[in-house]
């Protein structure tokens, strides 16, 4: 059973949901492929929730850079692959759709690593924010251009500034 709660952002709300002991989804409210929640257990309680919602708050905060959740996106191999090299963007750098593709050793495939960064079911936690068009544009967020944007403005927002990668 998917247990889920509203957490109030600067953002909009942010839909927390998890399964057993593993966060499978953060989507903004009006985000492109937000679920229905309505089939799923409200409980704010849940303590992975808990957590996740603590872990939120003091990265909206600017306590926190990055995110120590257990995560169980569902997807196919494909995109779980994409979401795993987007968690090792640094906080405060960018990437662009072509270079995670170079990184995943799939370098034509570009359009496909888009689709599978559109398609990440944790928005914020697996940060496909920093991922950037070829020109340096912000292109392709789901949660809109704007919340782009001033995600990347509370990280420090410099594209590609050192290191991308762990």
């Amino acid at each position: 059973m998917i247990e889920y709660h509203a957490l109030p952002t600067s953002l909009g709300a942010l839909l927390l949901a998890a399964e057993d002991d593993a966060l499978v989804g953060a989507w903004f409210e009006g985000q492109k492929y937000h679920p229905d929640p309505r089939p799923w257990r409200h409980n704010p309680a849940h303590p992975l929730l808990v957590t996740a919602a603590n872990q939120v708050r003091a990265y909206f905060s600017g306590e926190r850079r990055d995110f120590d959740l257990p995560l169980a996106p569902r997807g196919t191999e494909f995109q779980r692959q994409v979401w795993g090299a987007l968690r090792e963007i640094r906080c405060g750098n960018t990437s662009t759709y072509g270079e995670l593709a170079h990184r995943l050793g799939r370098p034509r495939a570009v359009r496909a690593v888009g689709a599978a960064v559109g398609r990440n079911p944790c928005s914020v936690i697996i940060p496909c924010h920093r991922v950037l068009g070829a020109n340096g544009s912000l292109t392709g967020y789901a949660g809109g251009i704007d919340r782009k944007a001033r995600l990347l403005a509370l990280e420090g927002g410099v594209p590609n500034n050192g290191s991308l990668f762990d």
